[in-house]
């Protein structure tokens, strides 16, 4: 809730969620639609401010009500090509995700942040419990 608070009151956007991923040291603050210029600020000054004051990195993520479009928010900048949600016989839910072969690597991240950020935003939000990129 400080979190929220405090980056609701340095950027005025507003913060739908707040998630502290420990083991990849940072912080996914998941917007309402429309706030992510608002909440990085020009040149990224917002982004930059909170990191000098909470100390870990800081990740925006802009939210939105499909699992399709929201999974394309949290992969940008990568070019999304499809999007495919399965439910297997076991009953979990996989998201197949076709990406521009030359932005497979901005899709996955370094050392794997970016589909890490994607699979715990996806289950968290959509019960999704695996994403996977082609």
């Amino acid at each position: 809730m400080r979190y929220i608070a405090l980056f609701e009151n340095l950027t005025g956007a507003v913060a739908k969620d707040c998630v502290i991923d420990e083991p990849m040291g940072r912080i996914i603050f998941v917007v309402r639609p429309g706030d992510m210029g608002l909440a990085i600020g020009r040149n990224g000054i917002n982004v930059k401010r909170l990191r000098g004051i909470i100390g870990k990195q800081i990740e925006i993520v802009e939210y939105a009500d499909k699992p399709e479009d929201f999974l394309k928010n949290v992969l940008l900048p990568a070019k999304i090509r499809a999007i495919k949600i399965a439910k297997m016989p076991d009953g979990r839910k996989i998201a197949h995700v076709t990406v521009e072969p030359q932005d497979k690597g901005i899709a996955i991240g370094k050392n794997g942040r970016n589909i890490a950020r994607a699979r715990l935003l996806m289950k968290r939000y959509f019960d999704i419990d695996h994403v996977k990129i082609s």
